[in-house]
């Protein structure tokens, strides 16, 4: 059964723009503070929800505010936030090469997901939805609650982290319990299955894609990722953008074989609505930035689906 059948799916996905606007309506103050009202970024074009992966500020910025600052700078409305602004912000200990936060007690969860609240009213004010986040996951059953906790409280609809079918299994009660997506990212080696069912998706509803199109395409050696698009797009929660080359090189958009475009405008044809985060990992170009990269990359974006066709 396809997950936008449910109920709750239906209503996190249909209202990621329209609660935001609801939110910052109600109050202008950070994003004064931020700079200006005079308009917020849109980054939906034709339909396609495009974000950003905030790993790909990596080394230039690491507070909450001044990556919203960078993302508002690059016009993005959709973001997966990586733990290191989450924790600075909310006061979560932790973290760094992938480490999950050490426990905490009642009294310390309750004040960092109140800062967690404050984060997504500060990013929602500022036009910003933040879809998914990646914390990485504790190993008592109180520290994977509390991460699923942390995606509510930002207005996350799901977490993402490394592909694993042993975490697939260990997450799913938590996942199927609050409703919030546990989205497996996959590197080159490690990706989904196309010739069956994949087997990480039967242990619940709630288990999903984070779907890294460079990686699979690198992973393939050349492969297209759009079978897998088509296969998967009612289990897919967001997509990781970036071009890559069949020997495994991270290049500059335009320069490899990733089928960015044709993946966009695959997107737009099918009205799928998961977004699609730009992924910054190749090295930056001196006399430039990484803000002026993901810049780059959402024009890249923009142009692909200003020319993709409409479906009849």
């Amino acid at each position: 059964m396809s997950i936008y059948g449910m109920p709750e799916f239906n209503l996190d996905r249909r209202s990621f723009l329209g609660g935001a606007a609801a939110l910052a309506a109600s109050s202008m103050t950070p994003w004064r503070v931020l700079g200006g009202e005079a308009g917020k970024p849109n980054s939906v074009f034709n339909g396609v929800r495009i974000g950003c992966i905030t790993y790909s500020y990596r080394g230039e910025i690491s507070s909450a505010e001044d990556t919203l600052k960078a993302l508002i700078e690059d016009g993005l409305s959709e973001v997966e936030l990586m733990d290191g602004p989450i924790r600075s912000f909310a006061g979560i200990a932790g973290g760094g090469r992938g480490r999950p936060q050490p426990e905490s007690t009642d009294e310390q969860r309750a004040a960092q997901l109140a800062r967690c609240a404050e984060l997504r009213k500060m990013y929602n004010d500022a036009g910003v939805n933040i879809h998914v986040h990646k914390i990485p996951f504790g190993q008592s059953d109180e520290a994977i609650d509390f991460n699923f906790q942390v995606a509510e409280a930002l207005g996350c609809i799901g977490v993402t982290l490394e592909r694993s079918e042993a975490m697939a299994k260990k997450l799913a009660p938590f996942a199927d319990k609050h409703k919030i997506w546990v989205a497996f990212h996959n590197h080159t080696d490690n990706y989904p299955v196309l010739d069956k069912a994949d087997p990480i998706l039967a242990y619940s509803p709630y288990i999903g894609f984070n779907f890294d199109v460079g990686h699979y395409f690198a992973g393939t050696k050349g492969k297209s990722p759009l079978p897998v698009l088509e296969k998967y797009h009612d289990r897919i929660v967001s997509l990781h953008l970036k071009d890559r080359t069949v020997d495994g090189g991270n290049v500059p958009w335009g320069e490899g074989g990733t089928p960015i475009k044709e993946i966009l405008q695959l997107m737009r044809r099918e009205k799928w609505t998961f977004p699609a985060d730009v992924e910054v990992e190749y090295k930056i170009p001196e006399g430039s930035s990484a803000v002026a990269e993901v810049g780059k990359c959402v024009r890249y974006c923009k142009e692909a689906l200003a020319c993709a066709p409409v479906s009849d």
